[in-house]
């Protein structure tokens, strides 16, 4: 490989703006070549903006320059599996956007690619939500200060009322997003650093609002939960309660309390950690250094990976199919009324 690692960019909405491209432009040995967006128009915007010299009309176009070594898919999770086992069949590395795909069949299907070629780095964008927190909050479970754990609730919960004249978001329709619920996803990635993988799921949902307008005044039908409440049991033996909301009005937002038999762990919805043993009256602030403080660095990760200096750590492609088979598991525990165990 040249001494460059050329990118190529496949969709490029906020993330890849605010994120990915100014994360590539501050590692070393990296050279952004191409952009091919929802449009040439939109692809020229981005182009112009970030001094990208290529625009194609679509990703296949791009998936054909061979002067392109990697690709940073940041399309809706519909598109992922399609462009990754492309890309990967193209001899291309691939950074792919969060959630890693529709469906769990999506998600295997791109982890069997990813596995015949494996001199090739495959890395899903990680959860970034607990970064801050991940190390500290892993030490006070895994090392012995809550002695055995016991319990794990988390919520997330958005504080504003039931709005129904707000548009359709393509996150509300299944077709684009697939089996993503919310930010499930997101929290389920960052619970499992901490306390481990669930076996099986149970889950109750609720869609409170049939029907959107979307961007032409039309009403579009809407089959995913504005509301989900779920039971899991942990492969540890310990059990997972999660709630995810977007009609929980004046709540508290985000939430996270860990029980074990010996200490009790709480983080808040600004990140705060706090903890208590048994014979505490009160949970007391845990000091967070910065220095034990995990923080973004995504598009070095990739680099470094195809470069051979470090490993992909966040986040891997089983990890991914994990928290895709855990997301599926979800709705199909809500449709059924039945318990779904995992794997599926």
């Amino acid at each position: 490989m040249a001494e460059k690692v050329r990118v190529g960019l496949v969709g490029a909405g906020r993330n890849t703006r605010d994120r990915h491209i100014p994360g590539f432009q501050k590692v070393e040995g990296v050279e952004l070549v191409a952009v091919a967006n929802r449009s040439i128009e939109s692809g020229n915007v981005v182009a112009d903006q970030f001094n990208i010299p290529k625009v194609y009309g679509d990703w296949q176009q791009l998936l054909l320059d061979p002067d392109i070594d990697a690709i940073c898919i940041g399309t809706w999770p519909y598109m992922h599996s399609t462009i990754t086992v492309n890309a990967l069949e193209s001899g291309k590395h691939v950074l792919c956007e969060a959630r890693m795909a529709a469906t769990a069949e999506d998600a295997h299907q791109m982890l069997a690619a990813s596995r015949e070629n494996p001199h090739l780095v495959a890395q899903i964008v990680p959860s970034p939500l607990s970064f801050k927190i991940d190390n500290l909050v892993s030490e006070l479970v895994n090392d012995g200060y809550i002695g055995k754990l016991l319990a794990i609730h988390v919520e997330s919960l958005q504080p504003g009322f039931l709005d129904c004249d707000a548009p359709l978001h393509w996150r509300n329709e299944r077709r684009f997003s697939g089996f993503n619920i919310m930010n499930m996803g997101i929290w389920y990635e960052a619970m499992i650093r901490w306390v481990g993988e669930a076996q099986s799921v149970s889950a109750m949902a609720s869609i409170n609002v049939p029907a959107r307008k979307d961007e032409s005044g039309n009403y579009t039908g809407i089959t995913i939960p504005d509301h989900v409440d779920i039971l899991a049991r942990l492969a540890n033996g310990a059990q997972a309660r999660l709630s995810f909301s977007t009609i929980t009005g004046l709540s508290a937002g985000n939430s996270v309390m860990i029980y074990g038999t010996e200490g009790t762990v709480k983080v808040d919805n600004q990140l705060n950690v706090f903890a208590g043993k048994r014979g505490d009256s009160t949970l007391e602030p845990i000091e967070n250094p910065t220095e034990k403080q995990a923080f973004w660095r995504v598009e070095e990760e990739f680099i470094n990976a195809i470069k051979g200096i470090e490993p992909v750590t966040r986040t891997p492609f089983d990890v991914g199919v994990h928290y895709m088979e855990f997301t599926e598991a979800v709705t199909r525990s809500w449709q059924t009324g039945q318990e779904i165990s995992l794997p599926l």
